[in-house]
């Protein structure tokens, strides 16, 4: 007997899912953000858009969405996992880094136009401190999803300006979680309860943090390196999505934002040898929910009221952006960012972001702002957001300027962000790997270590190699090393079948990157170099010539001679693979190398 199933219940998710299938990939194709396509969608699709036309189109019901509760679970998600990957990328020693930016010109920027803009609403619009004091606050906010994503689209958050604004974003995604808890310490209900009702529940949520991070630190270690043991990608996948959904619900049961346990989460994960593969693992999760989010804000926007009010919407949307512009153009020069490069910067962050919605909903539900106070300032800040990425087109334009190692901005870019430096990736910390890291951080140089073997991670991070877990073969994982970054990719990995996966994955995800690999012996570095490797090293080959410069040394030859003796071989020996990785098909690759070998001989046999 079948079993009844509600169609309507499902509207809402197949919505959402059309979305990111059909309409982002359009918005990608015409080179605009998809970011901006989810949230065209949620104006299109919203009750302002033709969801506002069911009552004389009935069947426009079914492919619409009138009600933004009934998605508000699957968006509050959104951000949970956004704070999540957010606490993921920082560290105490990133953040060391990037002081001066993020948390000199960042608490400035923030400062500064929160009082310039509720000082605005106060005297000039006449509204409550509180009120004001809400607003200014929410719009100093900018948007991480779009700008951060703009940047990534256009390969320039090494620049100084995508830098700059990189430190000032992550300030405020510092100070969300405090504003947060501000605003819910600030409800009518809870200052009601007096001083000591207040201490009482500052009380409690300081010790459900205490009390996160502290399980966090005994926990997390524990269940990540069980579930990695399982060389299962469904249980590791678990693991995350229990940790997100737990901390996240344990601080809303604490009377916190979900997203601040999240984001404590991410936080303790940082600093973890599973911090890549966790990246890796959410991402899909992250992106299909923060579109829900993007969503939600187009459906916020009320397009009749742009109609209603178009010359002061129009007003405020060039008011907001000018203001903080000027505020981070003017400020960034003592924090050593150039104006030029401060005012590009200024331009992508003038606009509204997306933690915007998120105080100004939780001010109208603790009643600290009318609800009509907040449409109008949500309206500002979805349109404003719309002009992200034709600002970007400005702001990132290039300037013909090379900086050089002495530019001090420069300097400041190399700085900002210890993830976003041009680094090695090393695929494989076996004894081949662990002389490459070796080599790397013996003359400074950034890299990244991968490898699938727990234990072999866990023994390097106790030597303070920066080694993570995960599956070098997935292009995924690679981006979240940084591939895009990287200054090369070194694959040491024991077994040919494995090389190979990771030199394919990396060739998919960047054509041009320079890939050293090790090979098993001649024939497996001429299939590699076919593959597009830059440098194959055969263990074979490399053996003989170790062999070959002992004997040399045995027998008195001049270090000189040997050391000019055993370059000239290698490159012969480097020419005859990569000749022969032109051939056509296998045997013929092996018929070079069969003659190459013998010519070889027959040249020493003459000597």
């Amino acid at each position: 007997m079948a079993t009844f199933i509600d169609i309507a219940a499902f509207k809402e998710p197949v919505i959402i899912l059309s979305a990111a299938a059909i309409v982002v990939p359009l918005f990608h194709r015409f080179k605009i953000s998809p970011v901006l396509g989810f949230i065209l969608c949620g104006i299109l699709l919203g009750p302002s858009g033709l969801g506002g036309l069911v009552d004389n189109v009935p069947w426009l019901s079914a492919f619409t969405i009138q009600d933004r509760a009934s998605i508000a679970t699957m968006a509050e998600f959104g951000i949970v996992f956004l704070l999540f990957a957010i606490g993921l990328e920082l560290s105490f020693e990133r953040l060391n880094l990037m002081r001066k930016v993020v948390f000199g010109l960042g608490s400035v920027q923030i400062v500064i136009s929160a009082l310039v803009i509720g000082g605005f609403c106060y005297f000039a619009l006449r509204i409550s401190g509180v009120s004001a004091g809400v607003l200014g606050i929410a719009l100093a906010l900018s948007s991480t999803a779009i700008v951060l994503q703009t940047l990534a689209e256009q390969k320039r958050l090494s620049s100084a300006t995508g830098r700059g604004a990189f430190g000032v974003l992550l300030f405020q995604d510092l100070a969300v979680v405090p504003i947060l808890f501000a605003l819910s310490m600030l409800a009518p209900d809870r200052l009601g309860l007096g001083t000591f009702g207040l201490i009482q529940s500052l009380v409690v949520a300081l010790l459900a943090v205490v009390f996160t991070i502290v399980v966090g630190r005994l926990v997390l270690r524990p269940l990540f390196r069980q579930a990695a043991r399982t060389k299962s990608p469904e249980i590791f996948m678990a693991a995350c999505l229990l940790v997100v959904i737990a901390t996240s619900l344990g601080s809303a049961a604490a009377g916190l934002s979900m997203a601040l346990g999240a984001f404590v989460a991410g936080l303790l994960l940082a600093e973890t040898e599973y911090r890549r593969e966790v990246e890796t693992t959410i991402e899909p999760f992250k992106g299909l929910l923060l579109g829900v989010f993007l969503v939600s804000i187009g459906m916020s926007v009320d397009s009749a009221k742009i109609f209603e009010r178009p010359l002061e919407i129009a007003l405020s949307i060039l008011g907001l952006i000018g203001v903080k512009t000027a505020i981070i153009a003017g400020f960034a020069p003592f924090f050593g960012i150039k104006r030029a490069s401060a005012f590009k910067a200024g331009l992508m962050l003038g606009p509204g972001g997306e933690f915007a919605f998120v105080v100004l909903g939780l001010a109208v539900t603790e009643k600290l702002i009318s609800p009509d106070q907040a449409d109008f300032a949500l309206l500002v800040g979805a349109a404003s957001m719309c002009l992200i990425p034709l600002l970007a087109n400005y702001s990132l334009a290039p300037t013909g300027h090379k900086p050089s190692q002495n530019d001090s901005e420069f300097k400041l870019a190399s700085e900002a962000s210890q993830s976003e430096q041009p680094h090695v990736i090393v695929a494989g910390y076996g004894r081949v790997g662990m002389v490459s890291v070796d080599l790397l951080a013996e003359h400074t140089i950034p890299y990244v270590a991968i490898d699938s073997d727990l234990d072999r991670v866990q023994r390097a991070r106790k030597m303070g190699r920066k080694v993570y877990f995960g599956d070098a073969s997935r292009g995924e994982f690679l981006r979240a090393c940084g591939i895009d970054r990287a200054r090369a990719l070194v694959v040491t990995m024991d077994g040919g079948a494995a090389v190979d996966q990771v030199v394919k994955a990396a060739r998919l995800e960047q054509p041009d990157l320079p890939i050293v690999a090790r090979s098993r012996d001649g024939a497996h570095a001429v299939h590699l170099y076919s593959l597009g490797v830059r440098e194959a090293v055969p263990e074979a080959l490399e053996a003989s010539l170790q062999v070959g410069e002992a004997i040399l040394v045995e027998a008195g030859v001049p270090m000189g001679q040997i050391l000019v003796a055993i370059h000239n071989k290698r490159a012969s020996m480097r020419a005859a693979l990569l000749e022969a990785s032109t051939a056509a098909t296998p045997s013929e690759r092996m018929r070079v190398l069969r003659d190459q070998h013998l010519q070889a001989m027959s040249r020493v046999g003459k000597q």
